[in-house]
Formats: structure tokens, sequence, C-alpha cells
């Protein structure tokens, strides 16, 4: 895409949805940094469902630690990977206490030092807790870069920096929202809704994906 087509592409975004959010649900930077962790490999709602009750009563480091690593699994047993995020959310918020007193840093390479904290996630909790211009590219943004060519690239880096290098200054905050919700709920992995896209035009992706043919009704 061309530097016009590309403002194009996000205004069509931010016109259908002006004020896009994360769906994971927290209750302050501590809570969100922890929902994003367990959040890899699992879904949004699957999340949410989950910890809904754990941040009623755990919402720092401190009471996390508390908690401890057999009360945590009991809250979060239905998400995948369960163990090992759980000993991982242990870790992170011990290290918040010793190295950060406490509070979570608004700095990528300090939240990448953390356990179970990878560049994804860093950029995620640095745009949404501290507006930071971050693309976090998970599947469905490496998904939208690439088919729509966008932000074609072989790699999440790669679509990452292309994302930052074309998208200009009044979308970047957010970008990668309004990517991700895209690519959730129109631009699907298997069947993207091409019929109902707002940047069917734009897009490199061919062939287009139909309307589903209405079965008749029953007489």
């Amino acid at each position: 895409m061309n530097r016009k087509t590309v403002a194009e592409f996000y205004r069509r975004l931010a016109e259908a949805n002006p004020h896009p959010e994360t769906e994971l649900e927290s209750v302050n930077d501590y809570t969100l940094l922890v929902a994003v962790v367990l959040s890899a490999q699992a879904t949004d709602a699957g999340v949410n469902k989950a910890t809904r009750a754990l941040f009623a009563q755990v919402d720092t480091p401190a009471k996390m630690v508390a908690l401890g690593l057999d009360g945590l699994k009991q809250h979060i047993r239905t998400i995948g990977l369960f163990n090992t995020k759980a000993k991982n959310v242990i870790a992170l918020s011990q290290a918040l206490i010793d190295e950060h007193a406490g509070c979570v840093p608004p700095d990528r390479e300090a939240l990448e030092k953390l356990p179970g904290v990878g560049r994804k996630t860093a950029n995620v909790v640095m745009n949404v807790a501290f507006g930071a211009e971050t693309f976090a590219v998970d599947t469905h943004i490496f998904r939208v870069g690439n088919r729509t060519g966008l932000a074609k690239g072989k790699t999440v880096l790669a679509v990452e920096k292309r994302l930052d290098a074309v998208t200009p200054a009044p979308f970047r905050v957010h970008a990668h929202h309004w990517l991700i919700l895209h690519g959730r709920y129109v631009c699907k992995a298997r069947k993207p809704e091409c019929w109902r896209c707002i940047e069917i035009d734009l897009c490199a992706f061919k062939p287009k994906t139909p309307p589903p043919v209405a079965k008749p009704a029953k007489e």
C-alpha cells in the first residue's frame, strides 16, 4: 500500500470505532500485565472468565505472592498452559516487588526481563497502560498485515517494524487494537468476511470471499 492508501485504511477503522479498547478485563496496570501473560495461546473471553474472581481479591503483586502458586492455579486452571503461566505470574510478581517497588515499569526492556513476558506482551502493556505507540503483533495482526498488504513480513517482528514505519501519527496509539479487532471479527483466518469489510476496495487479498448464500425458506 502507498502512503495515501494506508492513511485511508486507518481512517476507516477510526471512523467505525473511534475509541477501541482491549477486550481483556483488568482493574489496574498490574492486573493488565497478568491478564496479557495469561492470554498467550488463549482467548480473551476465556481469560476474562477465569480472572474476574481472581482480580476481585488479588490486584497487587504482594497479594498474588500471598495467594501462592496453588491458590493461583485454582483460579486459572481453565486456561491453557495454566501450570507454566501460574509459575510465571508468581515469579513476575515477586520480581516487581524486588526490583520495581511493586509497580509495573513503563519501559519495554524492563518488562521483557520479567518471567513470562515477551515482546508482544510488553508492547500491549506499554500501549494500554502507558499510551505508548507500540504495535503488539499477534496472529490476527500478522494475518491482516500480510493479507491486506498493509504490512507484509515473514516474521512477527518484520510485520511490527513495517507497521511502525507506515502507520501515520494520528493512528499510531490505537492501530494495534483496530487491527486485532478487524482480524478477530472480519478478516478471519479460515474465511474472511470480505462482503462486509470496510476495507474491501483497499485490500490486496484475492479472491474476495462472497457472502453466504441464504438457504431457501421451507414451504
